[in-house]
């Protein structure tokens, strides 16, 4: 929540227009999370910042995150990560590792790979929401995939 608050005040410092939506109740930081308020939002041109998760134990950030696209009618779920992308094993203990451009949903779940749990890729399969899995430390990364570069692997149907 903090981390979201923070982000906040930077864009509205940029003049960006944004709101911290949570998904628990914290009136002295944000508004409380419901589709239809974050619709709302969104039409109003504002960035959202999404926080506390589902506001449900068990539940990840990632799965949070595909929850939250498919409420809101998201286009495309970005995930930053410590990686260039979905590997074939760990790049980190395997220099040799096969980083993927593109995969589908299926081969995704099927391979058992781990950037991402699985119930967030079902997720996003089951609403048509592909993902993009990028490296977040490299600085221009976000803005190259927003201008339409490829970068990292996309997971789709």
């Amino acid at each position: 929540l903090f981390n979201a608050v923070a982000i906040r005040e930077t864009l509205l410092g940029f003049k960006v227009p944004a709101v911290v939506l949570s998904s628990l109740p914290i009136p002295a930081l944000a508004e409380t999370y419901y589709p239809q308020v974050g619709r709302a939002e969104l039409d109003q041109g504002k960035v959202l910042l999404l926080a506390a998760g589902t506001g449900n134990p068990y539940f990840t950030t990632d799965t949070a995150a595909a929850l939250r696209a498919a409420e809101l009618g998201a286009q495309v779920i970005l995930k930053a990560t410590q990686v260039d992308g979905v590997y074939d094993d760990d790049p980190r203990i395997n220099p040799q590792a096969k980083l993927y451009q593109e995969m589908d949903y299926d081969r995704y779940l099927q391979g058992r790979l781990e950037v991402m749990d699985a119930t967030a890729v079902s997720l996003a399969r089951e609403n048509r929401i592909p993902i993009i899995v990028f490296n977040g430390m490299i600085k221009g990364n976000l803005k190259k995939i927003i201008t339409g570069a490829k970068v990292g692997t996309v997971i789709k149907g």
